[in-house]
């Protein structure tokens, strides 16, 4: 059975009981029960759809946050990564040493000019870049140490390279949206019913609460559009940037 399906039975369950439950005490309750000697229902309801509402929203809002920042923490690691292999190859050849270094940049130019821009485009790392990075490995792997000294740099090479390459497959999968479509339904179904309890209440066209309700209105549409915004990690307004492989290989031109 399909998640949906699964999803839409259960809310019509939860309001089916409510009613029957509701009907059956009604039918039952004795003649002489005041409802006034009650809280109000609605007031009742209205307090607590906006208290679990708001807090649907801060986790929503924490969640994309804490995705961007993990995503930003991939490109440090990433950056770092190459900028070691980089720096430790000074104990090799000059020959090779300049070979992984140039191959290095090539992948960090890559990177930073042509694939950043197809990732804001809401596209994938590209497999450009993955030749790139392979031909990095093979400059790497490939070179016999000729020295003890060599042999040393080899292996912390190696756990660079791998790092490198693991932080590339991290942001790959981080390129896309991180929001469930069955939550951004419920967050805007909420919002509908959030801002359809102002209706509820039997809002009058006094001023003032015009205008609170125009700004409860406001607040619960921008809140949707920062969850939005931070739900695509490198391709919407605050998004993680390039500036680790900026910082660490001055040379390269975004």
């Amino acid at each position: 059975m399909p998640e949906w399906l699964v999803l839409t039975l259960a809310m019509l369950a939860a309001c089916a009981v409510v009613v029957v439950i509701t009907l059956v005490r009604h039918r039952r309750a004795p003649e002489d029960e005041d409802p006034s000697e009650t809280p109000d229902v609605i007031e009742y309801m209205t307090m607590w759809i906006g208290v679990v509402y708001a807090i649907v929203l801060g986790l929503a809002i924490a969640g994309v946050w804490e995705a961007r920042s993990v995503a930003q923490d991939h490109v440090q690691a990433e950056a770092q990564a190459l900028h070691e292999i980089s720096e430790r190859v000074r104990v090799y050849p000059a020959d090779v040493r300049d070979r992984i270094r140039a191959d290095v940049n090539a992948y960090v130019g890559h990177v930073v000019t042509r694939e950043w821009k197809e990732m804001a485009d809401g596209g994938d790392v590209s497999g450009r870049g993955d030749e790139l990075l392979q031909q990095v490995r093979v400059d790497v792997t490939d070179y016999r140490p000729a020295s003890d000294f060599q042999a040393q740099a080899y292996q912390p090479l190696l756990d660079q390279l791998a790092a490198a390459d693991q932080a590339r497959n991290a942001r790959a999968e981080s390129t896309g949206a991180t929001m469930p479509g069955v939550v951004w339904f419920g967050l805007l179904a909420g919002a509908v019913i959030t801002i359809g309890m102002v209706f509820a209440l039997q809002i009058r066209r006094t001023t003032r609460e015009l205008v609170l309700a125009g700004l409860f209105s406001a607040l619960i549409a921008f809140l949707l559009f920062l969850i939005w915004d931070f739900d695509a990690p490198y391709s919407r307004g605050v998004t993680a940037s390039a500036e680790p492989f900026l910082r660490l290989f001055p040379g390269i031109a975004s």
